[in-house]
């Protein structure tokens, strides 16, 4: 008990949030559809939610569900043709609620998310961000962000799977009916009626994942311990490296946006990503092929899907570089 409360603070500090901020959830999809379904019981017929057409399916999917359910409107921050969002004021005008991606899973698109912040507060809507893409390899202050609500997932920060966080702001999570009921989550129960346990155990019914967690919190410390900004710097210049030498294979498209992280998205002229991704994983190369859970993404920009990419700290020039060299012997067998 003492090592599983030990880990929320050490979430907390990561975060610059309070203790009982903190919520261990299963992963960032649990997170999303928690604070969704939660949220939604404060919202009336032809309210306003704003997403973007990037989002992944899990901020995507709940919202659809709810908005069919309780006749909301969805609306859609668009993306162009390199995955950049392209934000207009006017949007925002009388939202309930704006819940976008902090990176694109699919393109590695970095999000004004400030911007983004400040458009949703001007219109007193509540902001949720998805930071399952960024927590791990950009420094993030939720203080400094200003986020009402925000989601992320253990095993994108190299903790274990199965875990995850919501992070909320108190006076908020306080006032929030819970999403999952049972044990651990209440206070006083009567045959006929219930009282909510204090947050964050309001929303944490049931066992909890308590190897999760501290496996979580150990993911933490390793972090801490190398430094975010020093995770930042060595992924901006892997992943600089990476573009540049695929930018010198012929016949290949590189989704390439304004601000961007490790993640970087492509395809091979005439050739299919999941070909790509077959072939390269016989030669020991992982990468991720397909739609990458953004179905309406890759139909916006009018493909089946791409080949991703995804570096990160553990990565150097020697993988990139099999990879590039894998890359134009896929080239040449299809030729």
């Amino acid at each position: 008990s003492e090592m599983y409360e030990k880990a929320r603070d050490k979430i907390a500090r990561f975060i610059n949030s309070e203790t009982e901020e903190i919520i261990f959830t299963h992963g960032a999809t649990e997170s999303l559809n928690l604070i969704a379904n939660s949220l939604s019981e404060e919202l009336k017929e032809n309210d306003i939610v704003l997403l973007s057409e990037m989002e992944h399916h899990a901020n995507l999917v709940p919202w659809q569900i709810i908005a069919k359910k309780k006749k909301l409107n969805l609306k859609f921050i668009p993306v162009d043709n390199e995955g950049n969002l392209i934000i207009d004021e006017e949007l925002f005008k009388n939202v309930k609620i704006v819940s976008v991606a902090h990176v694109s899973n699919a393109l590695g698109t970095l999000n004004d998310i400030k911007n983004i912040e400040e458009l949703t507060h001007k219109s007193n809507a509540l902001f949720i961000l998805d930071a399952a893409q960024s927590i791990g390899h950009i420094e993030i202050d939720v203080k400094e962000i200003n986020c009402d609500f925000m989601a992320f997932s253990g095993h994108k920060m190299l903790g274990p799977t199965g875990i995850g966080i919501l992070y909320g702001k108190k006076e908020l999570l306080e006032n929030l009916e819970p999403f999952i009921y049972g044990g651990d989550m209440i206070k006083e129960v009567s045959l006929h009626d219930s009282e909510w346990n204090d947050i964050p155990w309001k929303f944490e019914a049931g066992t909890p994942n308590i190897s999760g967690a501290i496996g979580l919190g150990k993911a933490v410390d390793y972090l801490n311990k190398i430094g975010i900004n020093n995770i930042m710097k060595y992924e901006e210049e892997l992943t600089n490296y990476l573009i540049g030498k695929l930018s010198k294979i012929e016949n290949i498209k590189i989704y390439n946006p304004k601000e961007r992280t490790g993640i970087v998205s492509f395809n091979l002229k005439n050739i299919h990503s999941h070909d790509v991704a077959e072939l390269l994983g016989k030669e020991e190369i992982c990468v991720r092929a397909g739609h990458h859970c953004c179905m309406p993404l890759m139909k916006k920009l009018k493909i089946n899907g791409t080949v991703r990419v995804s570096l990160s700290l553990y990565n150097d020039q020697k993988d990139i570089n099999k990879l590039i060299e894998s890359l134009n012997e896929i080239k040449d067998k299809f030729d």
